[in-house]
């Protein structure tokens, strides 16, 4: 492995690719609004367990990476969904020596609002309006309020 890719067995630093699937594991756990213990419970690790999983300093097994697929009801896909260049470069694999068929570059994290934690409350809270003619309104409401904000500013 070459030297200064920030990644060394035996290291404290992190597989960014582990990172990045233990965002988007928590990202669906808390859009489902499953607790880590719930979570934890189902497939038999303990919260703390899964929260390293989440911060990627565990890395999680094929096999449990299919059993949370199941249980988040996601495609094993969605764990490495939306992953960056930079992510991809950072990787000890040989991810970084591969030309990208990506196009566009996406925003970091901190910046992309799917991955706020606001975000997630609003479409647990959306999907929670049973009647779908309300939830229709309030879809329309929200779309003609950021339109008319984009053309004020």
């Amino acid at each position: 492995m070459p030297k200064g890719d920030g990644y060394k067995r035996g290291s404290t630093a992190y597989n960014p690719i582990d990172v990045h699937v233990g965002a988007r594991l928590r990202a669906r756990r808390t859009l489902l609004g499953m607790s880590q213990t719930a979570l934890g419970d189902a497939i038999g690790i303990s919260f703390q367990q899964l929260q390293k999983n989440e911060g990627g300093s565990n890395r999680i097994s094929a096999s449990r990476l299919y059993e949370l697929s199941k249980l988040l009801d996601v495609d094993i896909s969605y764990f490495f969904d939306e992953m960056d260049q930079a992510t991809e470069s950072k990787s000890p694999a040989r991810l970084s020596r591969q030309k990208s068929k990506r196009s566009a570059r996406k925003p970091p994290k901190s910046e992309d609002p799917l991955h706020k934690r606001e975000t997630l409350e609003l479409v647990r809270a959306y999907y929670r309006i049973k009647d779908p003619e309300i939830r229709g309104h309030v879809r329309k409401l929200i779309q003609t309020t950021a339109s008319a904000s984009s053309r004020s500013t």
